[in-house]
C-alpha cells in the first residue's frame, strides 16, 4: 500500500497536502481507490463553495460502488481537477498525483488546527 509521509489522511480515506501559497490539496488514498476498484465518474465541488471540515463535498463512482468523499479542511474551493473527470480512471492509476480539488482555508490558524487533527502516514496505516 502506497502511503507518502508528506500527506496527512482522514481515517474517511482522504489524502490532504498543504501547498507553499496556503491552499489545501485534496485527492483520495492509494487504500480508497483499490477498494473502490474500477473509477468511472467524479462529482467535485464547484469552485466558490465553501465547505467545512468532514463535509461531504464530492462523489467518486465505481463499477462497485458510490462513495462520498469528505474535505479534511474548512474554506473555500478554488479549484477542482476537470482533467480527472474526464478521465476517472486517472485515480486509479496513481492517487496521489490525481487530486481532485483545492480548497483556500479561511484562516491558517483553523487550518493549522485541522490538518492537527489528521493522520500522518504511519497512524493512517495503522488503520487500514
Amino acid at each position: 500500500m502506497n502511503t507518502p509521509e508528506n500527506l496527512k489522511y482522514a481515517a474517511s480515506h482522504e489524502w490532504a497536502h498543504l501547498e507553499a501559497d496556503g491552499t489545501v490539496t485534496i485527492g483520495i488514498t492509494d487504500h480508497a481507490q483499490q477498494a473502490l476498484g474500477d473509477i468511472v465518474f467524479l462529482e467535485l465541488p464547484a469552485v466558490g463553495r465553501v465547505v467545512k471540515a468532514g463535509e461531504e463535498c464530492a462523489v467518486v463512482e465505481s463499477v462497485k460502488a458510490a462513495s462520498d468523499i469528505y474535505s479534511p479542511v474548512s474554506g473555500e474551493v478554488v479549484d477542482a481537477n476537470q482533467a480527472a473527470v474526464d478521465a476517472p480512471e486517472s485515480v486509479n492509476q496513481d492517487a496521489y498525483a490525481t487530486w481532485l480539488f483545492r480548497v483556500r482555508p479561511a484562516a491558517a490558524a483553523t487550518c493549522t488546527t485541522e490538518l492537527a487533527g489528521l493522520l500522518d502516514a504511519a497512524a493512517y496505516a495503522a488503520t487500514l
